[in-house]
């Protein structure tokens, strides 16, 4: 494992070798890219609202946010989001559209080879 400072959020280091471990275990490139988003710095890491997943996807999509859900925006249909980290307002929001919220680990268990998972960034 690389150096860490004391800084660093453990959580977050735990998840990226688990991600780099089952895209080795299940050659699925998709958790490699997830874990290298997650590896950046706080200052590039993804933030992404809730109006860019209801534009860029459809009901029943599986997303993957290789950071941080912002509440902002209203969505229309169910969706299953999986996210390093989630607000309350957008938590609220994916419950109230009928969808399932996730964290990126369940994903992993639930869809092992990373299949129609869109990475939203």
């Amino acid at each position: 494992m690389p150096k860490t400072h004391e800084y660093e959020d453990p959580t977050r280091l735990k998840l990226i070798e688990e991600l780099k471990e089952a895209s080795r275990e299940n050659n699925a490139k998709i958790w490699r890219a997830i874990a290298k988003e997650l590896s950046r710095s706080r200052r590039n890491r993804r933030s992404v609202n809730i109006w860019r997943i209801n534009r860029y996807t459809s009901k029943g999509d599986m997303v993957v946010v290789p950071g941080k859900l912002l509440g902002d925006g209203i969505l229309d249909h169910k969706v299953e989001i999986a996210a390093f980290r989630f607000t309350e307002s957008a938590k609220k929001k994916i419950e109230a559209a009928g969808g399932c919220v996730r964290t990126i680990p369940e994903l992993m268990k639930k869809n092992p080879l990373g299949s129609g998972v869109i990475i939203m960034s």
